[in-house]
């Protein structure tokens, strides 16, 4: 399987952190969430990832060069941010053929349960199934309303009236029709341009495993101590502590 894994972001809450590191570099426990992300893909065979970059990309390639996680990486610099959806427009042809590939925010640390979630998107063959999550604080998230078996009737990226605590959890999983529905501008994003295009198209599946949006210092530093490891999610075969 194949997976879009978002790096692109400058990070600026994360300074000073991010000052000189891109943000899927800042460590968790000493492990960078770019090598923690793809030590998940291997995990559940997602064997092909194209990482995009934007600021400090030859600090991402440095530690591509030096570390091999098993999976085959592919490096898309932009040289100005084409926004997350305009992202997978521009590389669409990474995904000619496959009937389904992943999208991953890197700034998202987790150990879902991935085999789930693809098992889920396998059964009720949707156009696309993202994972959410409950939050404390849905009015700075993507909110989703979800009807019967989870199909999504309602996507707004930070309501000021939420209806749901269900948030995008950075997580989705699609098929290349999705990409058509990416309108044609530049940045064009996912929580804004594209989701909302997918309602009644699209399932919710409820991840219950460990996932925090590393986006703020905050969060970071809550992270180093609350981060179980990828251990803590059920094993499809040999357990990884990155």
């Amino acid at each position: 399987m194949k997976a879009f894994l978002l790096a692109a972001g400058n990070g600026t809450r994360l300074r000073p952190l991010t000052d000189s590191i891109p943000k899927c570099l800042v460590p968790i426990r000493g492990v960078p969430l770019l090598g923690i992300w793809l030590s998940w893909c291997r995990r559940y065979t997602i064997d092909d990832v194209l990482i995009n970059t934007h600021v400090h990309a030859q600090a991402v390639c440095d530690y591509l060069a030096a570390n091999d996680f098993g999976v085959r990486v592919t490096v898309s610099h932009e040289p100005e941010l084409l926004g997350s959806a305009g992202t997978l427009q521009q590389n669409r042809a990474f995904v000619a053929g496959e009937p389904r590939f992943a999208i991953l925010y890197a700034d998202v640390l987790t150990n879902a349960d991935f085999a789930s979630m693809a098992a889920f998107h396998d059964e009720y063959q949707s156009s696309a199934t993202i994972g959410v999550y409950h939050v404390a604080e849905p009015r700075h998230c993507g909110i989703v309303v979800t009807g019967e078996n989870g199909l999504v009737t309602e996507f707004i990226e930070k309501p000021q009236r939420p209806r749901s605590n269900l948030a995008f959890a950075g997580l989705m999983i699609a098929s290349p029709a999705v990409l058509d529905e990416i309108p044609r501008k530049a940045p064009a994003d996912i929580g804004f341009d594209l989701l909302p295009r997918l309602i009644s198209y699209m399932y919710a599946f409820t991840i219950t495993d460990y996932l925090v949006d590393i986006g703020t210092m905050e969060k970071y530093e809550a992270a180093q101590a609350q981060w179980p490891g990828l251990c803590a999610a059920p094993e499809p075969t040999t357990c990884s502590r990155a």
